[in-house]
């Protein structure tokens, strides 16, 4: 990587920012530009270092952080494996963070968003087909029952294109609405992590959805309100298949899962979707509790945090026994792996994306 040799060069060898900004008082912008392409560093990177911070460099990535521990946390991570000089740097293509989706980027409460996705749109079916209605796997997923929800899933996901799912992902986003909140779904994101993952795009990071959820349900909507392309979006899949069909090519979705991508299957899928260990990862369960543990066993400075449901005011609180998100490894082993508790609650000025 260019990087690597940034602490080469008279001109920008193992100074600190103070000699720095000693050594290059009164020089203008294009000269910090030419210094940084002569010496390999990134713009910005001089610009602070000689104190001209620009507006938009100034303003404070992450306002929907309340001071604490949680965001110094974040702060220090960013600046120590970004800073080319110092001894936990990592170069760009290295800065991976992988984040799950229910319950840390937006909430999950009473059942996952797709859950009642896949329920209204039975429903949907079911209304202009009596057999559908017949089903009994309808009434018994509406009550609950996981193995009668699989059939639900099946009936719902597949035996139509990936286009014609997008589309229908994305009709039922726009339409729908939270039982108990009365807010589109996509307006129950939370802010401070839609900041947090703004900030590490801006700190030459690579952001990762990796989920529980449905891969193609997750790609309909992640790059709109996440700004995650689809490409970077890791989670369950079902089979497919290549068929021509008389509007052309199409690649069709089955009813049978490939793979699932919970536990033990998240750090399998990063590995065979990503290629690297992550640097810095992001949860809220036990489900993601082996993501965490993968990211933080590799060498290096490493940032593993949890998004703890602590918060009935404002949002919902729940953690040990939970039938949605259950917490309790996590809780009983964060602090002694080194991992940082988010507190809803305490950590968060506001808690969901303000509406448009």
């Amino acid at each position: 990587m260019r990087e690597a040799n940034l602490s080469h060069g008279t001109a920008c060898g193992q100074l600190s920012r103070r000699d720095f900004r000693c050594r290059n008082r009164g020089k203008t912008v294009d000269e910090l530009r030419r210094l940084a392409r002569a010496c390999l560093l990134p713009v910005a990177f001089l610009l602070v270092s000689a104190g001209m911070v620009p507006q938009a460099v100034a303003a404070d990535p992450l306002a929907s952080w309340q001071d604490g521990a949680a965001r110094e946390r974040i702060v220090a991570f960013v600046e120590a494996v970004t800073d080319p000089l110092g001894k936990h740097y990592v170069p760009p293509a290295e800065r991976v963070a992988v984040f799950d989706n229910d319950g840390t980027l937006w909430s999950e409460q009473p059942a996952y968003f797709q859950v009642a996705f896949a329920l209204d749109r039975a429903r949907a079916i079911a209304a202009r087909d009596p057999a559908v209605a017949a089903n009994p796997a309808l009434a018994a997923a509406a009550k609950g029952d996981l193995k009668a929800l699989v059939d639900v899933v099946y009936l719902t996901h597949s035996n139509m294109t990936t286009d014609e799912f997008r589309a229908t992902v994305r009709d039922w986003l726009r339409t729908s609405r939270h039982p108990t909140l009365g807010r589109a779904y996509t307006e129950l994101t939370f802010q401070p992590m839609r900041e947090l993952l703004d900030y590490l795009e801006a700190n030459g990071f690579s952001t990762w959805i990796v989920s529980g959820g449905e891969v193609e349900f997750m790609r309909a909507f992640a790059q709109e309100i996440y700004g995650i392309p689809p490409e970077r979006v890791i989670g369950t899949t079902l089979k497919s298949k290549y068929e021509v069909r008389g509007t052309g090519p199409a690649i069709v979705r089955l009813p049978e899962v490939e793979f699932v991508d919970d536990k033990e299957g998240k750090p399998v899928a990063i590995q065979q979707r990503i290629g690297r260990r992550p640097i810095a990862a992001f949860g809220n369960s036990d489900g993601d509790f082996q993501m965490l543990e993968w990211t933080t066993s590799g060498a290096g400075l490493r940032l593993a945090m949890i998004v703890h449901h602590d918060d009935a005011a404002r949002e919902f609180a729940y953690d040990r026994g939970s039938h949605v998100g259950k917490l309790e490894r996590g809780l009983d082993e964060a602090a002694a792996r080194g991992w940082t508790m988010i507190s809803m609650k305490d950590d968060w000025k506001t808690v969901y994306t303000p509406a448009r």
